[in-house]
């Protein structure tokens, strides 16, 4: 009988035990195109078009907003530990150019060195101008907008 509560006592702490690590959990991720460097590497200007870069990375993640002449291929891979933010790992954006006839004029590729950090200051953004108090965001309108009747209208609403 007493061996049964030790065993009970410690399938139950093995339990807890491995619920409590699974909330510590790192946690890998990858998003966007998945980089072979072969054959990112086998893209040249002036050998390749459309659509032999189409065929051989697929097609883009996204095509420029101003210039539809450049295909954009982003992967990043990001690490997490349990419910904290993930913070990215690595990360490749590759621009493929092209000129007007389709033929590939260049090719860059860039890292996570251009990840841009965004630090949020609170749960208010800082504004510049004055800083108006409690009193001030109730009752700071009162004179500042004409009283009903007295506008001149417009030539929507003549009244």
């Amino acid at each position: 009988m007493r061996k049964q509560i030790k065993q009970a006592v410690s399938a139950a702490v093995l339990v807890t035990l491995l619920l409590g690590s699974a909330g510590c959990a790192r946690v890998r991720g990858q998003q966007g195109f998945i980089a072979d460097a072969v054959l990112v590497d086998g893209i040249a200007a002036g050998i390749d078009n459309r659509a032999s870069v189409e065929k051989t990375l697929g097609r883009p993640t996204f095509v420029g907003q101003f210039n539809a002449n450049e295909w954009y291929y982003v992967a990043r891979q990001t690490k997490q530990l349990a419910f904290a933010s993930p913070t990215p790992v690595s990360q490749t954006v590759l621009r493929v150019s092209f000129d007007a006839a389709g033929n590939v004029t260049a090719v860059d590729k860039t890292g996570v060195e251009k990840v841009a950090r965004i630090n949020i200051e609170g749960d208010k953004t800082p504004t510049l101008g004055r800083d108006r108090g409690f009193f001030e965001d109730i009752f700071g309108n009162i004179g500042q907008v004409g009283s009903v009747g007295q506008s001149g209208g417009t030539a929507d609403n003549p009244n």
